[in-house]
């Protein structure tokens, strides 16, 4: 899947480690730095000669965004070869989708109508499709605003512990209260009551959705990235097996340690949902293995690559140069799907922390052994720090990101 000549320009929105690796992606193969768009600087793009970032105060929402895209557009209206439009967020993503019809005259946005992402978008809304399309998630429960306002004490039917997690995740970006995170796993009724109180006071509005805590660590995980051509027919499915989160209260559910994974009854069932619905683009799953039925469970969509996405690209399958093959070269549609990590012997573990990290806090188990045996042969390797981007303030950068790694770690870290 490789063509040196950069026949086509990339421009991608965000400065997160998702835009990082979609860049690197791209540079590895096209030898070219990226043009970046965000609101703000994070970490993984500072002090970089591969991606070429220009900050916009209050891009990541409208009006402001869609002004600056109409501006941004004007610099590209009169380029010979395709711009290619790449949301690195789930907010990026869901704007190209509603203002497509005023972007694709002069980019290309590889992404589905607004009406479906927002449908997939909001947590409710895919567990109906997929009672729909046979795919199992965990039993669930809807807490409405509506609910909190009647002053009627709240039910739930699960017992504790108990997950928690907005409906809306963009909605929720704009949301702040002490204690917020991105999820919650909730161990008491004094808690329940306190979050779902704090987050409507604050200025919530959507749906939570509230779902039976299926056991386990980390390593009963899964997150599956695909890709859909523009044909709607699934070209890559790449499956991961994390063995580690970030503990941090505003980081749950982002991975620290993914090891290739193979199951193609997982490939099968959402390859079938993902063509039905007519999909197409970049989407990632996070899944869980649950013990008591011997099933894998899924916990939601997202329309982009993710923050760890960069461990298909690390295992061979360059992930951003799928969009580009499908609409610059017109080279997936007679291409079968590619079904990745069938080989064990070709597996690279990703890492987000250091190994001295991974080894101590990871759960011990078989998949550790094997990332450990990994780790001790060198077949390891992360998103940030890139042998063709290094330099002095970004090993500097890495040290210091380490070494809050190491600290959030030693104060947050307890084993589900």
């Amino acid at each position: 899947m490789k063509n040196k000549q950069l026949d086509f320009t990339p421009v991608l929105l965000g400065s997160d480690f998702n835009a990082y690796g979609m860049a690197r992606s791209l540079y590895e193969i096209y030898g070219k730095p990226v043009k970046a768009f965000a609101q703000t600087q994070l970490a993984p793009t500072r002090f970089t000669k591969i991606v070429d970032l220009e900050l916009i105060p209050g891009f990541s929402e409208d009006p402001v965004w869609i002004k600056s895209m109409k501006q941004i557009k004007n610099r590209y209206v009169n380029h010979q070869e395709p711009v290619i439009l790449i949301g690195c967020g789930d907010g990026y993503a869901e704007l190209i989708a509603k203002h497509k019809a005023e972007l694709e005259d002069v980019f290309i946005c590889p992404y589905i109508d607004y009406d479906l992402i927002k449908k997939l978008n909001d947590k409710e809304n895919f567990y109906k499709m997929c009672d729909q399309y046979d795919l199992p998630y965990p039993k669930t429960k809807i807490i409405s605003k509506a609910m909190y306002a009647s002053g009627e004490p709240i039910e739930q039917p699960f017992g504790y512990p108990v997950a928690l997690k907005p409906a809306n995740s963009v909605e929720w970006l704009d949301i702040h209260f002490e204690g917020r995170k991105k999820a919650f796993i909730i161990k008491s009724e004094a808690e329940f009551q306190n979050v779902v109180a704090k987050s409507y006071d604050n200025g919530y509005t959507s749906d939570f959705i509230l779902q039976d805590f299926i056991p386990g660590d980390d390593s009963n995980m899964r997150t599956l990235n695909v890709y859909v051509d523009k044909n709607h027919q699934v070209k890559l499915m790449c499956l991961g097996h994390p063995l580690l989160e970030d503990p941090a209260p505003a980081a749950i559910g982002n991975y620290v340690a993914i090891i290739p994974d193979f199951n193609q009854e997982i490939y099968n069932k959402v390859q079938a949902f993902l063509e039905k619905i007519k999909f197409h683009g970049y989407a990632n799953f996070d899944l869980k293995f649950d013990h008591r039925d011997n099933s894998y469970k899924l916990f939601e969509i997202n329309l982009r690559t993710g923050r760890s996405s960069f461990f298909v690209t690390l295992n061979g399958h360059h992930l951003a140069d799928w969009v580009v093959q499908d609409y610059v070269f017109d080279s997936l549609k007679d291409k079968k799907t590619l079904y990745a990590n069938q080989d064990q012997s070709q597996f690279f573990l990703w890492l987000g922390v250091t190994p001295k990290i991974f080894e101590k806090y990871a759960k011990d188990n078989d998949a550790k052994k094997q990332a450990m045996e990994m780790i001790n042969e060198g077949r390891y390797g992360d998103t940030f720090w890139y042998a063709k981007d290094k330099n002095i303030k970004r090993f500097a950068l890495y040290k210091w990101m380490m070494h809050n790694y190491a600290k959030s770690f030693k104060t947050y870290f307890v084993e589900k």
